[in-house]
């Protein structure tokens, strides 16, 4: 069996502010350590269900260089670094059988919710044949696509709720109850990662009732862009065009697979600054 864990940072247990989720702050190698441990939390509930599964994790926050490497469960393989294929489900493929989303957030535009935003601060909102995604959304139908379920994800309860909406079936562990953008209700840690494991082992257990998220095209996308700048570039891209509002750059995409490289790719470019 082979399983691949993401890991996002904003949901992790006992995180709510940005200064324990950004390098550049004081509070980060904490964050760090809470990251990991949760990580580790899921990797021994897979192991408990599952003990001579393949376990692949991959760090799916900001740099993609956060998770502690000498920390981590060593019957697992850390995927790190960026740029790489798939963004934040790399080593996802049609030969894996279930993905884990841990620490995950919800969309921008939603709460409340702990750190909420789509990828970065300048994607305001993504609709995929007319339905709002965020980073949750995204990877479970890229996941659905190679015929992957997200069996588990962990966040406060909007991120839980918001995976719920789209995939009842998925085991998911509330790790904190958001009271805004920067305010939580949280668990002990410790109590988060019996949690988890608990949940983990559970989800992959039952990953055949857990359907993946299957989203079959032709698919319209619209991307609302926070920076004028951004959509002057986004309009480069074959196939992408101003619609709607101001802020919106819409494309038709063949297939799924097709409709998230062109999302990350706006993604990129909503993080250069005019020269």
């Amino acid at each position: 069996m082979k399983l691949l864990i993401s890991v996002d940072m904003e949901g992790i247990s006992g995180i709510v502010h940005s200064s324990e989720t950004n390098p550049e702050r004081y509070d980060y190698q904490r964050g760090r350590e809470l990251m990991t441990a949760d990580a580790n939390a899921v990797i021994a509930g897979v192991l408990d269900a599952e003990p001579t599964a393949e376990v692949l994790v991959a760090d799916a926050h900001g740099t993609f260089r956060n998770l502690l490497p000498e920390q981590l469960d060593r019957r697992s393989r850390l995927v790190r670094g960026k740029p790489r294929a798939l963004n934040m489900l790399a080593g996802l493929d049609e030969e894996t059988d279930a993905a884990l989303f841990v620490g995950y957030h919800v969309r921008a535009g939603e709460g409340p919710g702990v750190l909420a935003h789509t990828m970065n601060g300048e994607i305001l909102d993504v609709r995929v044949a007319g339905r709002s995604l965020g980073e949750i959304g995204l990877n479970a139908a890229m996941a659905g696509h190679l015929g992957v379920p997200v069996v588990l994800l962990s966040g406060d309860d909007a991120a839980c709720a918001e995976l719920t909406d789209l995939v009842p079936e998925t085991v998911t562990v509330a790790v904190k109850e958001a009271l805004g953008m920067a305010a939580a209700v949280t668990l002990h840690p410790e109590e988060a990662r019996d949690r988890l494991r608990r949940a983990a082992a559970d989800a992959v257990a039952r990953r055949a009732e857990i359907p993946p998220l299957a989203l079959t095209g032709p698919l319209d996308v619209e991307v609302d862009l926070a920076s004028p700048h951004t959509i002057d570039l986004a309009t480069l891209v074959p196939g992408v065009s101003r619609a709607g509002g101001a802020r919106t750059v819409t494309f038709t995409a063949p297939d799924y697979a097709t409709a998230y490289r062109l999302i990350l790719l706006l993604a990129q470019l909503a993080t250069i600054k005019p020269a």
